[in-house]
């Protein structure tokens, strides 16, 4: 009995650390996320020339529209070149983007990544770039997005992610999938770089130095290759700016199904990338105090926010019964009672609730947050379908073309 009451406390406290340092470390970034950032001085005036390169793999419903849409940049046009990269693209489609003034970069793999596909597309269209700009094939750009990077350039950053946010609203999962979005823009974007810390990429709206970007990727060959990058990015002292007001609108989640695939997957690459780099992350630290690589190594444990939310749910409310009704056959093998979980969920709340932008509390959210425990169970379902999901490309399917408002308000 005594040693059956010893593991259990001894697992108590390993879950109970676990989810305090997620919440605290939620809370530092949330919190910093309210006050403004520093922004360093224009260092010079030039405007550079931009490869804005598109992967799609099957997105014929619409590329199309996207490459016509990428074209329409209050930007020279002669410094920045639209180039698709079709891969299992139909023929009908190919013919549509060739009668556009974009370049397409056709290519074909026995097994298609998002990283072979960009780094053929690169060694194709040569070096006559001073900016990698990536897209995803259900992108669109507000008109302004390559003067805004570009001025993130001149005030001397070499990295830059804007900012993403939804295209559609249309179920509640793509509202969910939304919220879940801003969320981590305040908590993982603005909140690091007011702190001095660099942003966390997201895959896509994102601009790297065209050498740099080239070099790195010659690298790299896995399906998380927006972390991989971010990784050495950050291993090599590159800081990665934030564009707030650079607004991509990205397709969010629609189904149910769809949401399981890309948790999966995101859960995956974190994992794998948290076990490859934790001990190098560490000594890289001790060795040249590089606080931004090793910060990035714990992030890659970060539960997912609906996770963490419903996990100290339920710990709430099941230590609530057993505080209250004193259950004492349960409560005697633990240590902790009801309002140390309590406080947990009270301050994920608040950092969840300062982190949404006041444009998102609306009664169609009011209704979205209904799905909430479908969302949780869901997300559960996808921690035990990690498997594999690290190591092959896990296609989503886009559709919505639909007209939006460019102003991300």
């Amino acid at each position: 009995m005594n040693i059956l009451r010893i593991i259990l406390i001894i697992l108590e406290m390993i879950v109970y650390g676990y989810l305090v340092f997620a919440v605290i470390y939620l809370a530092i970034f949330g919190f910093a996320s309210l006050f403004k950032k520093n922004l360093p001085e224009i260092k010079q005036d030039k405007k550079r020339k931009f490869a804005v390169m598109i992967p799609g793999y099957k997105e014929d419903l619409v590329i199309v529209d996207v490459a016509k849409d990428a074209l329409e940049q209050n930007y020279p046009k002669d410094l920045f070149e639209v180039i698709v990269i079709a891969d299992s693209i139909k023929p009908e489609t190919l013919d549509a983007l060739r009668h556009l003034p974009i370049r397409v970069e056709v290519v074909v793999f026995e097994v298609s990544k998002k990283s072979k596909a960009l780094n053929k597309c690169m060694a194709a269209i040569g070096d006559d770039f001073d900016v990698a700009m990536i897209l995803d094939a259900d992108n669109i750009m507000a008109p302004d997005v390559l003067q805004k990077i570009n001025e993130a350039f001149n005030r001397g950053f070499l990295a830059v992610q804007g900012h993403r946010t939804a295209k559609n609203t249309n179920t509640n999962f793509a509202i969910l999938d939304a919220i879940s979005e801003e969320i981590n823009n305040t908590i993982f974007r603005k909140g690091h770089r007011v702190l001095g810390l660099s942003s966390a990429l997201i895959g896509s709206g994102m601009a790297i130095d065209y050498k740099i970007y080239k070099a790195f990727m010659s690298e790299i060959d896995s399906v998380g290759e927006d972390k991989e990058l971010e990784m050495r990015l950050l291993k090599n002292g590159y800081t990665i700016e934030y564009a707030e007001d650079a607004y991509v609108y990205d397709e969010k989640t629609s189904q149910s199904k769809v949401f399981v695939n890309q948790r999966r997957r995101w859960i995956a690459a974190q994992l794998l990338h948290f076990r490859d780099y934790f001990i190098p992350g560490f000594i890289h630290l001790l060795k040249t105090g590089n606080i931004d690589f090793f910060d990035k190594v714990l992030q890659m444990i970060q539960p997912p926010r609906i996770l963490l939310s419903g996990i100290l749910f339920l710990l709430t409310f099941s230590s609530s019964i057993i505080y209250f009704f004193d259950i004492q056959i349960i409560s005697k093998y633990f240590i902790l009672n009801f309002y140390y979980w309590l406080t947990l969920l009270i301050i994920t709340g608040i950092i969840l609730l300062v982190s949404v932008p006041r444009r998102l509390y609306n009664v169609r959210t009011y209704k979205a947050l209904r799905s909430l425990p479908i969302g949780f169970v869901l997300m559960f379902i996808s921690l035990f379908k990690v498997k594999g999901a690290g190591s092959r490309f896990i296609h989503t399917t886009h559709s919505h073309t639909g007209t939006i408002r460019k102003n991300g308000k």
